[in-house]
């Protein structure tokens, strides 16, 4: 049986109410409950938290899967600081030991100190930008991508701790033309072909 921790770091802040990210947090926790496979645990970053327990959950789980908006092209600060708070507590404590370098050679092996080696994460975004806005020239990612962008140091976060990544989703202009229905259909199929038919 796999174990699935699932992270709903969308926040209540301003005149955002999370519900995107919870519907598709909904959304993940009910494909995994529904299928004999798996068990699931999950969080939601506006509610109170253990940070021991949260550490636990990384420690139980083979796969972390994130949903975040992104605000200001970067995490929430609630997210951000859920994830400092819980990596903090997993220092030494099972999500990383150091930095990975030694002080005879303190030159290289930077970011291999991670003990969460053997897991994995996916990671989903909801963005107000149009999805043109990655791949169009002259736009306004300069045809960077999600990933390689905004996102690169979330990824390089999780290879930090020793995750490797699952091809996760993006999700674009919720603000001025959201479809829920058409997102919440194609995250199902995504999580079929990523989870269920590989």
């Amino acid at each position: 049986m796999k174990h699935i921790f699932v992270i709903n770091g969308g926040q209540t802040f301003g005149h955002s109410g999370g519900r995107f990210n919870q519907s598709i947090t909904a959304a993940t926790v009910s494909f995994f409950e529904n299928n004999p496979e798996f068990e699931v645990r999950s969080t939601n970053i506006n509610t109170n938290y253990d940070p021991k327990e949260e550490v636990e959950n990384y420690k139980w789980a083979d796969v972390i899967i994130y949903h975040t908006p992104v605000w200001w092209f970067q995490l929430p600060h609630g997210f951000k600081k859920y994830i400092d708070v819980v990596f903090t507590e997993g220092h030494q404590n099972g999500i990383y030991n150091s930095d990975g370098r030694s002080s005879a050679n303190p030159a290289i092996n930077y970011g291999t100190g991670g003990t969460l080696q053997g897991k994995k994460y996916m990671l989903t975004t909801s963005w107000n930008a149009p999805e043109e806005a990655f791949t169009l020239p002259g736009e306004f990612f300069n045809e960077k991508s999600v990933d390689d962008g905004p996102m690169f140091g979330f990824h390089r976060m999780n290879t930090f701790t020793g995750m490797k990544q699952i091809e996760g989703m993006h999700f674009h202009d919720v603000e001025k033309n959201a479809d829920i229905v058409r997102d919440l259909k194609r995250y199902q199929e995504h999580l079929n072909q990523v989870f269920i038919l590989n």
